[in-house]
């Protein structure tokens, strides 16, 4: 007799300015998964938040011009009552309810807040449902750049010089906190604390930008780091938990090459706009690769990550100076994180088998 499939709820879509990334992550997966191990429950999330039963139809989703990708169709879904038991629920457009199964783990492919930052991890854990990725307080740290930045300096890990500002704080004393930002010298980025996928960042090369810059990235987040811009190569590596207590494996470096673009920008990330070439593996010698990967596995540690993650680093002179942890990276077919697996010998559906695996071991 063969072994019961797996069953995997897909979490997708969700109320970040995300959500088209998060259904193109969903469509790769859903494209790739092996069916002959995993019966899937695609739950799409609308831009409001509804729990919505999807189709299991990968060509549906991609990363639409317009959003949402994932609409209200009338349908509810509805997650275990209790730690007691993992069966979901679906109320259909007609009203009538239907279960969908008992779920043997979640599967989170959300981008952004409300997905990314904890706050669904920590609802799987109410319910006692294990899932794939990073917990709750690692996906939380990992949103946040500020705090992000404020442990891994803590471990010893070097992050670019930045300013955490509000506008409260702006209000308060706009001065103090204008010469905190100009120290930093030019020329600086401008970020939401609270955001992915370069949305709501600008390049700043003088002063007169800053304030358009601020409203910008103040759009997605009350909360906005300025960091100093660090002239190096942008190289990145790909993370996966340690089986049973292991240390964090990490991949061969990936880089990402400027040829006419002042920064890896959400164009050229998702729309294939011009003047950015993505090169993997990217070519360090073999010293270099290894202080990388070195630096990687500790970073993931100090955020007490699990699962997966991507960090980004600028190579420098000096070394290598961390840029960003990403907790939930793009998971297409074609993204930076499988890309650096796949060069370093691992496809796109062993990775998906390898992240239920490890969702499934991890305690919480």
């Amino acid at each position: 007799m063969s072994e019961p499939k797996t069953r995997v709820a897909l979490f997708f879509g969700g109320r970040s300015s995300e959500h088209g990334i998060s259904c193109a992550t969903a469509g790769g997966v859903l494209g790739a998964i092996d069916r002959s191990r995993y019966d899937v429950i695609p739950v799409g999330i609308t831009p409001d938040g509804i729990l919505t039963l999807q189709p299991d139809d990968a060509t549906g989703l991609t990363l639409a011009d317009e959003l949402p990708v994932v609409r209200d169709n009338g349908t509810r879904v509805f997650l275990p009552e209790s730690a007691a038991t993992r069966e979901f629920t679906v109320r259909l457009a007609d009203g009538t309810m239907q279960s969908l199964g008992e779920v043997d783990v979640a599967f989170p492919i959300l981008h952004g807040p409300f997905g990314e930052d904890g706050t669904i991890q920590g609802m799987f854990e109410l319910v006692g449902l294990p899932y794939v990725g990073n917990g709750v307080l690692a996906s939380a740290l990992g949103m946040d750049k500020h705090f992000t930045k404020t442990v891994l300096a803590g471990a010893g890990i070097e992050v670019a010089p930045w300013v955490t500002v509000t506008r409260a704080r702006l209000a308060q004393d706009d001065d103090l906190w204008r010469g905190r930002i100009t120290g930093l010298g030019l020329p600086v980025f401008v970020k939401p604390a609270r955001a992915g996928s370069s949305v709501g960042v600008t390049k700043v090369k003088d002063w007169a930008e800053l304030d358009a810059a601020l409203d910008t990235a103040f759009v997605e987040d009350h909360t906005v780091l300025v960091e100093q811009a660090i002239v190096g190569r942008e190289v990145e590596c790909a993370v996966l938990q340690g089986r049973d207590g292991a240390p964090p494996r990490v991949s061969v470096a990936g880089e990402i090459v400027l040829t006419t673009r002042e920064f890896y920008d959400f164009d050229a990330k998702y729309h294939d706009a011009p003047g950015v070439e993505l090169v993997c593996p990217a070519d360090l010698g073999e010293g270099a690769l290894a202080e990388m990967q070195r630096i990687a596995g500790r970073a993931f540690d100090a955020i007490g990550g699990a699962g997966l993650a991507r960090i980004d680093f600028f190579f420098t002179g000096e070394g290598f100076v961390l840029n960003e942890i990403n907790t939930m990276p793009g998971f297409t077919p074609i993204s930076m994180f499988p890309a650096c697996w796949l060069a370093s010998g691992v496809g796109y559906p062993e990775l998906i088998d390898e992240l239920i695996t490890l969702g499934l071991q991890t305690a919480r």
